[in-house]
């Protein structure tokens, strides 16, 4: 095997993609230890990233393409289906790859990858489709599987959906689903500050552009950002730009208390540690060990950890180890079908089930009602989720507040007054709404 071709963007993209598909695991995680690895030249790095996403995120439409050439799917190597889909992928989406060059790599690595009965499979299929060409998505009649096909996206989460927000909307979010992911970092404000951060990775030759979604927040695009030595410093985090509004709607004053209930991966407990200048102190549980260490070694990073507390232990037990009223303000940010993350994690609208989100709001109001004797009269449950359907969001909040008659809930406001014209106290943010990740917050407040 040639050292070039094993270290090119396409045949290092085949690899992950038959990874992240066959073991369940996030495409952002492999990605990123890939990039970390430093495999691929620099000019690959691109090429690259955008093959493994792309070809995850319109994996359904990818499929529609090559339904006419592959008689049984399921009886083809996954790794050959993955070369297949990028090839594919970078005829329909990307214009400055020529078709032959697309042909000759597919067809050098399905020879070194596998035998030569697979190089001739994979160069009849990629010659029939020179040939004849690409069925069009146009062809489908019926919206809701066009929507399905256009946007690669399961047919039952289009019709959920469809339901919950009609057709334009849906189509809207779900056409969001299909670009690149923004970048974006939280300035550590105890670190530093907004303006000296963009100096700093300016002159490190990142583009950086200010959020619209908050003022601790920044766009940032150019290097791997974890190399840097501004993140090294702790000076920054990477985190959503949506995800950060579940916090800065806490309104933490300096003093507080304050449980954040599923903590992992820490970057929501280290944003609260960073309010708490005066006696505040925050305890951040996971359910899973291992995450622990993340969440302190995040916390380290950012010279946090002194105000956090960690602890093994599933939120639903957190009464063993907590007094009731012990908190001024509790987070439950809670474990979810994720999908308001389909740029970020696309494989996750291809995991998921109605089923799925059914089952996981049964877990979201254990939660709550767990942690809710913790919370002292008067004070605040947040509740936060990075997914988009009702199930999860506030048909939990109406179950919880039909059982806890203690809470009400109040307008959930952030600093830049997102959305704050809307009709429902819970904020919901979409895809499409500024290019961030889909999330929802519940504000709730304990009646003295």
């Amino acid at each position: 095997m040639t050292n070039n071709l094993k270290n090119s963007a396409r045949y290092v993209a085949v690899r992950d993609l038959n990874r992240i598909e066959k073991e369940n695991s996030y495409s952002n995680k492999i990605v990123d230890q890939t990039l970390a690895a430093n495999q691929l030249s620099a000019k690959d790095v691109n090429l690259y990233t955008n093959l493994v996403y792309g070809t995850i995120q319109n994996k359904l439409t990818l499929d529609y393409f090559l339904a006419p050439f592959i008689k049984d799917p399921q009886k083809v190597d996954l790794w050959v289906r993955q070369l297949l889909r990028i090839s594919v992928y970078q005829m329909q989406y990307l214009d400055r790859i020529p078709e032959h060059a697309i042909f000759n790599e597919a067809i050098e690595i399905a020879k070194q990858m596998g035998h030569e009965g697979t190089r001739r499979f994979v160069t009849g299929i990629l010659h029939a489709i020179g040939r004849q060409g690409l069925p069009a998505v146009s062809d489908i009649k019926d919206p809701v599987e066009h929507l399905s096909i256009y946007s690669s996206t399961p047919r039952w989460l289009v019709e959920a959906l469809i339901a919950e927000l009609g057709m334009d909307k849906a189509s809207s979010l779900l056409e969001a689903g299909l670009q690149t992911p923004a970048q974006s970092v939280r300035v550590n404000q105890l670190r530093s500050d907004t303006h000296q951060v963009i100096s700093l990775l300016q002159e490190l030759d990142f583009d950086v552009q200010d959020s619209r979604v908050s003022p601790n927040a920044l766009r940032v695009s150019g290097s791997f950002i974890p190399h840097s030595p501004v993140y090294q410093s702790g000076k920054i985090t990477i985190q959503d730009e949506s995800a950060i509004l579940s916090v800065e709607s806490m309104e933490l004053k300096p003093d507080d208390q304050v449980l954040d209930a599923c903590a992992a991966p820490g970057g929501k407990t280290t944003q609260i540690a960073e309010y708490l200048t005066g006696s505040g102190h925050v305890e951040a549980l996971d359910i899973h060990q291992n995450k622990l260490r993340l969440i302190q070694a995040n916390a380290d990073r950012m010279r946090v950890g002194d105000k956090i507390t960690l602890q093994a232990l599933d939120a639903r037990k957190s009464s063993t180890l907590y007094a009731d009223e012990s908190f001024d303000q509790v987070l439950v940010d809670a474990p979810c079908s994720g999908l308001g993350l389909l740029r970020r994690k696309p494989e996750i609208k291809y995991e998921k089930s109605l089923g799925d989100t059914e089952n996981l709001a049964k877990i979201q109001l254990a939660i709550l009602k767990a942690t809710a004797p913790l919370v002292k009269a008067g004070g605040r449950l947040t509740y936060s989720t990075c997914t988009i359907l009702n199930t999860e969001n506030q048909a939990v909040i109406d179950q919880f507040l039909a059982d806890e008659p203690d809470f009400v809930q109040v307008k959930t406001t952030t600093k830049f007054g997102i959305k704050d014209d809307r009709e429902t106290k819970s904020l919901t943010i979409y895809p499409d709404d500024f290019g961030s990740d889909g999330f929802f917050i519940a504000t709730l407040v304990k009646q003295k």
